[in-house]
């Protein structure tokens, strides 16, 4: 990589998109304090927050907002800086800009400016907790969070719950404290109190903790805890108990899981299902309509 392959060479211009560290600060890279010290000027989703961290390592490089309020427009700003040669590293709170954090506008514009995008990799809780989880790592698909709201939530189990069967793989989740206890009990209407699922929270913090059972003891016993804090992945391989898997899956969950599953347009899914179903296409559009509606 030009420019960046010894502390000896002056690191060159371009956009670097630094990971750093989730909970424990060991968790930064020799070449990430290396870059944030070299370069102009650092974009932080809070300044507040990475100057912590610039602060124990003596890092002075100037810093500048740049957070999902104003991401468009900074992006615009950092771009015209970038092409006039500029060096600029990039940071979210937390682990590795761009994955549920801002950094991706910003990349894609860059790009597109004909600017060189440099990934500085390091810590990121979803690929710690996949590999500490148990389950399995050889084909596995993030989600970030999950909706908020119970109903798109629910629907969103449902299409995971629609592609069993289909394709076997860890799905990955971020969740907030304040809502895991309602997404447990969310799936467990829709996957069974069986379901297997494991809690990875305050990754490499001190009280990191992994939870490991089904969803129905994880719910239990989350819910008995005065509190619950701090980040947190939940991971779980779909598997559908019998009681789950005999109730009729909903049309639109069926016909989004074929549409993420195998490509298809939302016609060729919708006439999949019908077939499928021995229904009349007419029949399972109407039907399809009226669940989109029920949930919007």
């Amino acid at each position: 990589m030009p420019g960046d392959r010894s502390g000896d060479v002056p690191l060159a211009p371009g956009l670097y998109l630094v990971a750093t560290p989730i909970g424990n600060l060991e968790d930064i890279t020799l070449r990430a304090l290396r870059v944030l010290r070299s370069v102009d000027r650092i974009a932080c989703e809070d300044t507040r927050q990475t100057q912590k961290l610039l602060n124990h390592f003596g890092i002075t490089t100037p810093t500048v907002s740049y957070h999902m309020h104003n991401e468009g427009q900074r992006a615009e700003e950092l771009v015209h800086a970038l092409k006039q040669g500029a060096r600029i590293a990039v940071v979210s709170d937390a682990g590795t800009p761009g994955i549920a954090d801002p950094g991706h506008e910003i990349a894609t514009a860059a790009i597109a400016a004909g600017v060189p995008v440099f990934p500085v990799p390091g810590a990121n809780a979803l690929i710690n907790a996949l590999i500490a989880s148990g389950l399995s790592t050889e084909r596995f698909t993030f989600h970030g969070f999950l909706p908020a709201k119970e109903g798109q939530r629910r629907t969103a189990l449902e299409a995971l719950r629609a592609q069993v069967g289909v394709s076997v793989e860890t799905h990955a989740f971020y969740e907030a404290p304040h809502r895991i206890v309602d997404t447990l009990a969310d799936m467990e209407t829709v996957f069974g109190v069986e379901q297997a699922v494991v809690i990875a929270r305050e990754l490499t913090k001190l009280h990191e903790e992994f939870l490991r059972g089904t969803v129905a003891e994880l719910r239990a016993q989350l819910a008995s805890r005065p509190a619950v804090r701090g980040e947190m992945v939940l991971l779980f391989e779909p598997q559908v108990s019998s009681a789950v898997a005999h109730e009729q899956r909903s049309i639109a969950a069926e016909v989004a899981a074929l549409m993420q599953a195998e490509s298809l347009s939302e016609k060729d899914a919708l006439k999949r299902v019908a077939r499928e179903r021995g229904m009349g296409k007419s029949e399972a559009y109407r039907e399809l309509q009226r669940e989109q509606n029920r949930l919007r």
